[in-house]
């Protein structure tokens, strides 16, 4: 048995088990990522569907991720590679490829304009030692380095990576314990660290998804700006400000109002620089 230091889960992982996130495991007493090197969606994206949209704006990024993620969210929409029964199927479907083969292949699609990777569609964090070593060659090829992630792992984790990431997008789901513990099965302080730590040597852009009746209100929106803006430089961090629709386990509610998300993207406003809406 050993324990992983990825997240604030610590799990204790027997030999040959899996921790929460379904893609760390135990061999020969030591935590390791099962998932290393194991690819499944491959897609040339434009960068600004990660979304970034003050990082080299209408350039594309070659995006992939495994499978696995140290969170429960109802609404996920890549639950098929995350912690879904259909996660599990995945794995035998994915495709072992190595740091130096993204690399070759981010490289050969610089003429339809890729400008790098991104690590996403499950969480990058679970398996942060293939995000590192992939990160470092494709910098040396003079490329660009995307995570998309949502935030829940220790700070010696970041430290590792972010020497070689140059931008992320950070889910802040919302701003209330309860709704990070009971509904995402999440840690908020984990999170809020990791995105005071990452702001000081990365772009970062930020993104709020809005669900009916967890985290709409006026007032919480107000917070999320107002602790956003309290970081050095945190008036020029861009917000994205997306609207819910009914998927996965979460369909007992209506799609987020569109006019909601507008007022509150208004509210946001009020104290950042660079709010954008999404879904709408």
């Amino acid at each position: 048995m050993a324990k992983c230091e990825v997240c604030f889960r610590h799990c204790e992982i027997k030999e040959g088990s899996l921790g929460f996130c379904g893609a760390r495991t135990c061999r020969n007493g030591q935590v390791i990522a099962a998932n290393y090197g194991l690819l499944t969606p491959v897609v040339l994206d434009p960068i600004e569907k990660k979304p970034l949209r003050r990082f080299h704006p209408g350039s594309m990024i070659l995006s992939f991720g495994s499978y696995g993620c140290n969170l429960r969210c109802p609404f996920c929409q890549n639950s098929g590679v995350s912690w879904s029964e259909q996660a599990a199927t995945a794995v035998k479907y994915a495709k072992k490829i190595t740091p130096t083969e993204i690399g070759a292949a981010a490289e050969s699609y610089k003429d339809e304009g890729n400008i790098g990777v991104a690590f996403t569609y499950n969480e990058p964090l679970i398996c942060w030692e293939f995000v590192r070593d992939t990160a470092k060659l494709v910098h040396e090829r003079g490329m660009l380095n995307v995570m998309v992630t949502n935030g829940t792992a220790e700070i010696p984790i970041l430290e590792e990576l972010l020497p070689h990431i140059d931008a992320m997008n950070i889910d802040l789901k919302g701003f209330t314990d309860s709704y990070y513990r009971d509904v995402l099965k999440g840690d908020r302080a984990q999170v809020l660290r990791f995105i005071e730590c990452a702001a000081q040597d990365c772009h970062i852009e930020l993104t709020t998804l809005i669900v009916p009746g967890e985290n709409d209100t006026e007032d919480e929106m107000r917070e999320i700006s107002g602790w956003i803006a309290s970081l050095p430089d945190g008036e020029d961090i861009p917000l994205h400000i997306s609207r819910f629709f009914p998927r996965f386990k979460m369909t007992d509610r209506d799609a987020t109002d569109v006019g909601l998300i507008y007022r509150l993207a208004d509210i946001a406003r009020e104290r950042l620089e660079f709010v954008y809406t999404g879904n709408c």
